[in-house]
């Protein structure tokens, strides 16, 4: 008898599934790095992540759906929206159809910080530019937008012990 899983098992740490979504563990944890090092001073990678997804779909969010879109704790998400709103890069205000719910929305100071926080980070990221070929980049962008849209859509079903 042996501890070691069978060839080809779906537990397998070997298999291309595991592989796929460790490298992109990896490549996560390694970007996120070398992100936060170049972030301007006073800007966390969760207030940048913040007003960039407010810079990406516009509108408006309650906390509760915003701590949903992240996947952390409502009291995380509140924490970094009171030092948003105290550096005027987001707005929280009663929501008028439900008095007990805030509604967040992203100021046009807050959308310049997250454009100069692009540009402050564009160095870092014009390095990899030169040693990467972009157009494997650019290939690769269509199936990670569909792995990203299966996971968002499965969020809550998806068992780890099946991959």
């Amino acid at each position: 008898m042996t501890d070691k899983p069978e060839s080809g098992s779906q537990n397998d740490q070997s298999s291309p599934l595991y592989a796929f979504f460790n490298e992109i563990g990896i490549i996560n944890q390694l970007f996120s790095t070398a992100f936060r090092r170049a972030l301007p001073d006073g800007m966390t990678s969760a207030q940048f992540t913040v007003l960039n997804h407010f810079a990406r779909l516009g509108g408006e969010r309650t906390p509760a759906q915003l701590a949903a879109s992240f996947q952390v704790t409502k009291g995380a998400i509140t924490n970094t929206l009171q030092k948003l709103e105290e550096k005027g890069y987001v707005a929280i205000a009663t929501d008028p159809n439900d008095r007990r719910s805030k509604i967040v929305t992203a100021t046009d100071k807050g959308l310049s910080k997250r454009n100069e926080t692009l540009a402050a980070t564009a160095p870092a990221l014009a390095q990899m530019v030169e040693e990467l070929d972009v157009s494997d980049v650019e290939a690769a962008l269509p199936f990670l937008r569909e792995v990203r849209i299966h996971l968002d859509k499965a969020r809550d079903e998806i068992d780890f012990a099946d991959l």
